[in-house]
């Protein structure tokens, strides 16, 4: 087997079915909050054009993509991010999903012979560490916590490690916090990239779940091109229909970018063997070309933000985040115990922040917090954040005693 398996640690929600096994739920119906998989209704339009289109599944699909999804990709992302060009058969790739994508870019893009290192944010998602870990290379985390507003301290990263990163995975909109991060960081980014030559992967998954309708967050590429250099060298963006527009399991999203390193990246995919089947590309067409569920998509969370906030905040340590749809609170206590206790005591569960981190004790930037996915539908949500606040008033006035 290969050793590097052996580096893997146990995927955080293996790690909370373990926490939480060790307890009994309390005879109240279950509200989870742990899992950021969204519960919204699928646009109608593209089950019916996926329902229309299960004949195509006798063909077999291109790695690829058609011409079409590529196009409307390429459309999508001019618009939403302000490109003056995008060319659908250079510098777009359909994936199936970001998380598959995210991973198997570290296995294309990274040489093991050169002692390779790989830049994450921390708290962060799984893959990154992973991805990385399966292609041999070491890992350098940059903390995110209150004091710089979530975001990673590019900064402190020493010119050694720059010269030895070959893969810098950043994401913004934040997994957990919903931190976005400014333009002017991420054209700072990119003159670090093209000056040491390393790959930029932008994980930009939640770039369409923003509060403010007027300000949505700025991408990559868009900063890429705010700078002149439309070749988009050394950056890649990865886009998911999961979160965008419900549809998670319809595995479908897509990598956009330099064009040299999606050439070679298509290569590798092409023995990897991932090519999104048909019908699934036919309704991704019109998902991507469709905004109208997007906005009200928007207006859902932003109701449920609304709605749990003045619940939470008198009992914790939470605030409205950028973007995203979690919460991220600071607990002020052990956040697994936290966790267990309101399994226990209230059948709610949510993510212990230490499981999202790496380091032990105070050094993990993830540990005191709890992420809370508001992805059930309003009334659910409504429901978990007044049963969380009824627990936080009994353990206080316990801690009190």
């Amino acid at each position: 087997m290969n050793p590097d398996l052996d580096r893997l640690q146990a995927y955080p929600f293996e790690r909370l079915k373990q926490l939480l096994d060790q307890r009994q739920a309390a005879a109240k119906p279950a509200i989870k909050l742990s899992i950021g998989e969204p519960a919204h209704p699928p646009p109608a339009f593209v089950l019916d054009r996926l329902r229309d289109s299960l004949e195509d599944i006798a063909r077999y699909p291109a790695t690829k993509g058609d011409i079409a999804l590529r196009e409307a990709m390429a459309a999508w992302l001019c618009q939403r991010f302000q490109l003056p060009a995008l060319n659908p058969d250079t510098e777009v790739l359909p994936v199936s999903g970001t998380r598959e994508a995210l991973f198997a870019v570290a296995q294309a893009c990274i040489d093991r012979s050169k002692n390779p290192l790989v830049i994450s944010p921390n708290p962060f998602y799984q893959i990154y560490e992973g991805a990385a870990l399966m292609a041999g290379a070491d890992l350098h985390w940059l903390d995110c916590r209150s004091d710089s507003a979530f975001l990673p301290d590019f900064e402190s990263v020493s010119e050694s490690d720059w010269q030895r990163c070959q893969l810098l995975y950043i994401c913004s909109p934040g997994n957990p916090s919903g931190a976005v991060i400014p333009q002017a960081t991420l054209q700072w980014l990119i003159e670090q990239a093209q000056r040491y030559d390393f790959i930029i992967a932008s994980d930009e998954c939640y770039s369409e779940i923003y509060l403010d309708e007027d300000t949505p967050p700025p991408g990559l590429l868009q900063a890429a091109a705010a700078m002149g250099r439309t070749d988009y060298r050394n950056c890649l963006v990865f886009h998911s229909l999961s979160k965008r527009s419900n549809l998670p399991g319809l595995r479908s999203g897509l990598v956009a970018g330099d064009a040299n390193i999606l050439k070679r990246f298509l290569q590798y995919r092409t023995y990897q063997g991932c090519a999104m089947p048909l019908p699934q590309q036919l309704a991704s067409i019109d998902a991507w070309q469709d905004e109208k569920h997007v906005q009200e998509n928007r207006r859902r969370y932003r109701e449920k933000f609304d709605a749990v906030l003045p619940i939470l905040q008198p009992v914790l340590n939470v605030e409205r985040p950028q973007a995203g749809f979690y919460l991220w609170p600071q607990l002020g206590c052990s956040d697994t115990e936290f966790a267990a206790d309101l399994f226990a005591e209230e059948n709610v569960t949510v993510l212990p922040g230490s499981f999202l981190g790496r380091g032990d004790g105070n050094s993990n930037p993830g540990a005191g917090h709890c992420r809370l996915a508001l992805v059930a539908e309003l009334e659910q949500c409504v429901e978990a954040a007044s049963r969380i606040a009824d627990f936080c008033r009994r353990r206080a006035g316990t801690q009190a005693v």
